[in-house]
């Protein structure tokens, strides 16, 4: 049928909103990058006029905030394990924080990059 496929996608839709509906209320990290975000998009507005310019500044502070949510979901998926120390559990804990770490090296290396080019 052709309502399956828009079936999926609401269902899917809907999955997603109620996902970021969560990380909102349970992790602080990531209501502070999403307030970081509400400054970041007009800043890349007013301070440069390329479109890619403004794409990359925004984009990279959004995989910030994708990379949280990753990270959000390694630590609900160990916690749902167990909450005993455990090297693997720690591992997966601190794996995931470099990543939200790298992300954030990543995105102010291109704002540098492209508001005091050489």
């Amino acid at each position: 049928m052709a309502s399956e496929p828009l079936n999926r996608l609401v269902r899917a839709t809907v999955v997603s909103l109620i996902g970021l509906r969560e990380v909102y209320r349970s992790e602080a990290a990531f209501r502070q990058e999403l307030l970081v975000l509400l400054l970041v998009i007009p800043a890349a507005w007013f301070l440069t006029s390329a479109g890619v310019e403004r794409a990359l500044l925004i984009g990279s502070w959004m995989l910030v905030i994708v990379v949280e949510m990753v990270n959000s979901a390694i630590e609900a998926a160990v916690d749902r394990i167990g909450k005993e120390r455990h090297e693997l559990s720690r591992k997966a804990k601190d794996f995931g924080s470099a990543a939200v770490f790298c992300s954030i090296v990543l995105s102010a290396t291109v704002w540098i990059l492209i508001l005091f080019p050489r």
